[in-house]
């Protein structure tokens, strides 16, 4: 099983996500505040300011303060901290 570290740490398993997305968009924003609501978020931002959406396929949305990019390239193992 691959562990990406989604920020300050926190560790995400790769296998399980479905979808990386920006947090710019109204669409974003909505599935954040409803997973909020229904207690499916995790917020590993560390308090800084959240700029990709990580969806698993359990449901859970969690919150990174990474870019998506950076995010996606350690997923495909391109970057290595």
């Amino acid at each position: 099983m691959k562990f990406i570290n989604a920020g300050y740490n926190n560790m995400v398993s790769a296998e399980k996500i479905v979808a990386l997305v920006g947090f710019d968009s109204a669409p974003a924003k909505r599935l954040v505040q409803d997973s909020k609501d229904s207690g499916h978020a995790v917020d590993c931002t560390g308090g800084k300011k959240t700029r990709t959406v990580i969806i698993m396929n359990s449901g859970h949305v969690i919150l990174s303060s990474l870019e998506t990019e950076k995010l996606a390239a350690r997923i495909a193992g391109e970057d290595e901290e």
